[in-house]
């Protein structure tokens, strides 16, 4: 028995890695290259936009909805299989569709399907992993690592096949998707004994509303940079591999932190992970807005690694600290639609300053990334009133 233990660690922290890879491969492939399938199949600028804006408009209803079933059923393996195959299924009708309003009908149903499974995938991920004894960053770098090779192989076929065959790649990637998600081992059981009763109900734990509201802040102080910094680099005279070896680099040192997250000291503790992201994020967009010389733009994006990857660390082992068991993909779910929100909310405002403003419209990012970190603070004061 002792001897197998390890046996069964290793796959499960194995298979869950396959599962964040499969699903960043899926995101490398879509990010990027599906508005360059759309514009392919002729929808123009305006009705582009409408289709990308589905996920954002129905996560608000599939994720609460796929959440609560899975804490509800204690099922989460099950639902991000299912969520899967209909993903698939969705992308297959996009794929088979003509016209805008067939598109958006198809798009709009992976969006009522896809939106869920990140969420899910974390809250599987974290109560998996925490039963194992398994750290998370080392087993979440895989996804990161992914999303750049999904990136690379679109950008690859984009150069070889047309454009209006894209969408086929997409839904191969879904087929990785499917697969990855069978291949998960079942969760433990739920321990009959010992379970922390719930303080109360999530929506209404200052704590929690604190994380969720500190997450979102700081992850919405990125919008400005996944929007337009590629317009703002190729106005300044960048090439492509230019760009795309800057962003790159910002996922490469947010991998790097995940790798090495297991072997953080003992202080740095979650707030102060956010915290650090919080400060990481001052600096790279106060710097940004600062027109930076092209010299400091690599150092820079290793940033990345604390604006992004320090935060998001923060606020997964944060939540998996203070949500009770049961409660985990509801808690997920209503991360990921503040989030989203404030992601939305970002990004519109960040199109509108950056066509006013320029680059200098990342001074408004900086001030997101310092109220993310006032909220860190303040989750961390409610965390020491509730366990007084």
């Amino acid at each position: 028995m002792a001897e197998a233990l390890p046996q069964v660690r290793t796959g499960f922290a194995a298979r869950l890695s396959g599962l964040y890879a499969a699903i960043f491969i899926l995101g490398g492939v879509t990010l990027p290259f599906l508005p360059v399938w759309l514009a392919a199949k002729g929808l123009d600028a305006r009705t582009i936009g409408l289709v990308l804006a589905a996920p954002m408009l129905l996560r608000v209803f599939a994720v609460p909805l796929a959440a609560r079933q899975a804490d509800r059923r204690d099922a989460l393996r099950g639902v991000i299989g299912v969520a899967s195959l209909l993903t698939l299924a969705g992308y297959t009708a996009v794929g088979l569709s003509s016209g805008a309003t067939a598109i958006l009908i198809a798009f709009s149903f992976v969006a009522l399907a896809y939106t869920p499974i990140m969420p899910l995938a974390e809250s599987y991920a974290l109560r998996g992993l925490a039963a194992r004894g398994r750290a998370y960053g080392p087993v979440r770098l895989w996804g990161s690592a992914a999303f750049i090779l999904g990136s690379f192989i679109a950008g690859f076929a984009l150069d070889i096949i047309p454009a209006r065959h894209l969408i086929w790649l997409i839904v191969a990637a879904c087929a990785l998707l499917v697969l990855a998600a069978f291949l998960l081992e079942p969760l433990p059981a739920p321990p009959a004994v010992h379970a922390p009763p719930p303080r109360k109900a999530l929506l209404r734990d200052p704590a929690f509303i604190a994380v969720m509201a500190a997450a979102s802040l700081l992850q919405a102080s990125h919008a400005l940079y996944y929007g337009f910094s590629a317009l703002a680099w190729g106005a300044a005279g960048y090439d492509g591999t230019s760009i795309a070896a800057l962003w790159a680099l910002g996922v490469l040192a947010e991998i790097v932190l995940f790798a090495l997250s297991a072997r953080l000291p003992a202080f740095v503790s979650p707030v102060l992970l956010m915290l650090i992201g919080a400060a990481g994020g001052l600096i790279r967009w106060g710097a940004m807005a600062l027109d930076p010389p092209g010299v400091m733009l690599p150092w820079l994006q290793l940033l990345h690694a604390l604006s992004f990857g320090a935060s998001h660390l923060g606020a997964m082992m944060l939540i998996a600290r203070i949500v009770p068991h049961g409660q985990g993909a509801t808690a997920q779910g209503y991360l990921a639609i503040a989030m989203g929100a404030a992601m939305a909310a970002a990004t519109g405002l960040s199109g509108l300053l950056f066509a006013a403003y320029g680059t200098t419209a990342y001074a408004a990012m900086a001030l997101a990334a310092l109220a993310g970190g006032a909220c860190a603070g303040v989750a961390h004061r409610a965390l020491r009133v509730a366990l007084r």
